[in-house]
């Protein structure tokens, strides 16, 4: 199962693993910019959250992975180099697109802090098979610069930021987040969005069943969509869509759901501490259960126990 990526270094952001440097964008920012943090959200798709501060021109040369930039803060001063006149209109809540093998020349001027989302072109011809039933090649990702979307900056915001990239419980809510913006890009702005989705089937009772034992026998570890697709032998993309259908939640929140209730049950014995639980659930910490916990059922751990003692 996957593990996290990162780990932090102080007083300069995070320090990456190799895994990361396959991502063109990654590689040339990671010079000049600090790099706040970086995860892994499945399926070979990576995020990387940024803050820089300087007067440079960056050059993203023919990127073999598909990039979804949101401006979080900052940004005014950035121009998309493109012929004699400059592209400008940065700034908060502005998206950039960058296309795979699509080489660009960026102005940087003054601070700007930045989410990114790489997605592997490997992942995003799955989700065109999968989506389209077509060809891949018959598919392509226009670029787009300074544009708004407010899904975008929404799952960005409020989906991604607020979580801890590294801990196991919000594992799977990453995964989500990020297979939800690979489809909006795919729904949205690829070439063919004339042609209607592939109409599928949800998950057999057979592979239902696995995987839900799956889950119950793994609730201690940083679960990803990418580790129940395996499971159900399905791409991560697929599988979403065929969870969904059959179980009539997204994946992340069931596996929340599941952890929560192990939790109650455990809590309802009397012979595990609170922090001992919050491990045992896949909780980075007794702090970290006690948010989710009271999140989902208005009561904390310790609170919860009493009551039903």
């Amino acid at each position: 199962m996957s593990e996290p990526l990162a780990t932090e270094c102080a007083g300069s952001g995070f320090q990456p693993n190799g895994r990361y440097q396959k991502f063109e964008v990654f590689n040339q920012l990671i010079g000049d910019a600090n790099l706040l943090r970086a995860g892994d959200f499945g399926d070979g798709i990576s995020a990387a959250h940024w803050r820089r501060k300087a007067h440079v021109t960056t050059r993203y040369t023919d990127p073999d992975h598909h990039t979804i930039s949101l401006y979080i803060n900052g940004g005014t001063g950035i121009q998309r180099q493109l012929g004699p006149d400059p592209v400008t209109g940065g700034g908060p809540g502005r998206c950039c697109l960058m296309p795979a093998f699509m080489t660009s020349d960026w102005l940087v001027q003054g601070e700007v802090e930045l989410f990114h989302l790489y997605i592997p072109h490997a992942a995003w011809e799955r989700a065109v098979v999968e989506a389209f039933d077509i060809e891949p090649n018959a598919v392509e990702v226009p670029e787009k610069t300074f544009f708004l979307d407010p899904l975008i900056e929404q799952t960005v915001r409020q989906a991604m930021l607020p979580l801890d990239w590294n801990v196991p419980a919000d594992r799977m809510a990453m995964s989500n987040a990020g297979q939800l913006l690979m489809g909006h890009m795919l729904r949205s702005y690829s070439t063919r969005r004339d042609l209607g989705f592939a109409v599928r089937g949800g998950l057999s009772p057979v592979v239902k069943r696995r995987v839900f034992d799956f889950v119950e026998a793994h609730l201690d570890q940083p679960l990803t969509i990418e580790d129940l697709a395996e499971v159900a032998d399905l791409s991560a993309y697929h599988f979403a869509r065929m969870f969904r259908k059959t179980v009539g939640e997204a994946p992340h929140k069931f596996v929340l759901r599941q952890r929560i209730e192990r939790a109650m049950e455990m809590l309802r014995d009397d012979r595990a501490s609170v922090a001992e639980i919050a491990l045992a659930t896949g909780f980075s910490s007794q702090a970290h259960l006690t948010t989710r916990f009271s999140h989902f059922t208005g009561l904390t751990p310790a609170k919860y126990r009493n009551i039903a003692r």
